[in-house]
């Protein structure tokens, strides 16, 4: 009886102790398939965002022209940046032209974001070509894309705001720009002075209404002329609206007093690149897409003229997360 109680003892031992190296295993199985699991996870959501990414900046690009066009005896740069790579920003731009030598050019911004605010940017981007060339008035323009908004069931309650211009060649080698303005921030219009510093002024059309919110809105025109060495800055609310590190938004009155800083005479491609770096000093900057359009004319004593400059970027910093290229053409 002693005997058997010790086996007894030993065979309980060893069973528990079986038990243990098996509970250790099955533990061991389960926490590496659960890693395993995870990592599987992490993997296939690194590929869906990635994929979700490249099928935002593809869709963007297609928003956006590839590059500017060279305008004789003009400078262009354009600056694009999305909030959020994952996301279709809804700024929109271009540069084209219409009858007789003549250039038109608009900017503006979509209310929201992703593939409704897209559709929105399409219609509008094309509306504007198409109404252009059949009258390049900048006000018909808008009218024309106001009653677009309206009639597409598809847009819903998506409005956007926007500046058209018409360039018409002068006889001093500058431009006559008229700007019609539906509820979009003011143009800024930059000339030399004499004593070497730049002169800043607003470019506001009073009575510009949102486009595509009412149906008999009304939109207001201004003419101004574009002298070589002066230029011409045109941006989203997503530049004013930018917070700086004391946490106020940059606003008008800190861009007008930002440009009035930059030398004389005006090139648009150093216009767009000092903005771009005021930009990459505020810590607030990804809240919303940013879109910029710069128009110079160059001195008589300047580079030869039809340079254009183009730059699009996703929201990361870093250069891989580059959608578009720079294109410096003669």
């Amino acid at each position: 009886a002693d005997l058997a109680a010790v086996v007894r003892d030993q065979l309980e031992l060893r069973l528990s102790a079986l038990h243990v190296v098996r509970a250790e295993q099955e533990r061991r199985k389960v926490e590496e398939d659960k890693r395993q699991a995870e990592e599987e996870a992490r993997k296939r959501a690194e590929r869906d965002k990635a994929a979700i990414a490249a099928f935002a900046s593809t869709l963007q690009r297609t928003l956006v022209p590839p590059a500017l066009p060279a305008v004789p005896g003009l400078e262009l740069a354009c600056h694009y940046k999305t909030a959020s790579p994952q996301e279709v920003g809804g700024d929109f731009y271009d540069v084209f032209p219409v009858d007789g030598g003549r250039w038109a050019f608009f900017l503006g911004d979509v209310c929201g974001k992703g593939a409704e605010a897209a559709s929105v940017t399409s219609l509008t981007r094309y509306t504007l070509r198409a109404a252009a060339l059949v009258d390049a008035d900048p006000t018909a323009a808008l009218k024309a894309l106001n009653a677009a908004l309206l009639l597409d069931a598809a847009v819903g309650t998506r409005f956007c705001t926007a500046i058209f211009g018409l360039l018409d060649p002068a006889r001093d080698g500058g431009f006559t720009v008229t700007l019609a303005t539906g509820g979009h921030p003011p143009a800024y219009h930059l000339s030399p002075t004499e004593t070497g510093n730049v002169r800043v002024e607003a470019v506001r059309a009073k009575g510009g209404m949102l486009v595509g919110a009412f149906p008999e809105a009304a939109f207001a025109a201004r003419t101004l002329h574009l002298a070589p060495g002066q230029g011409l800055l045109l941006y989203t609310d997503g530049l004013t609206e930018a917070r700086t590190a004391d946490g106020h938004m940059l606003a008008d009155s800190g861009l007008a007093n930002f440009l009035a800083q930059r030398p004389a005479p005006v090139a648009a491609g150093a216009l767009i690149d000092d903005t771009v770096a005021l930009l990459d000093t505020l810590p607030d900057t990804e809240r919303d897409d940013v879109a910029l359009l710069a128009l110079s004319v160059p001195t008589l004593d300047a580079a030869p003229t039809g340079i254009t400059t183009t730059a699009h970027s996703a929201a990361a910093p870093t250069a891989d997360a580059s959608v578009g290229q720079e294109n410096r053409r003669p």
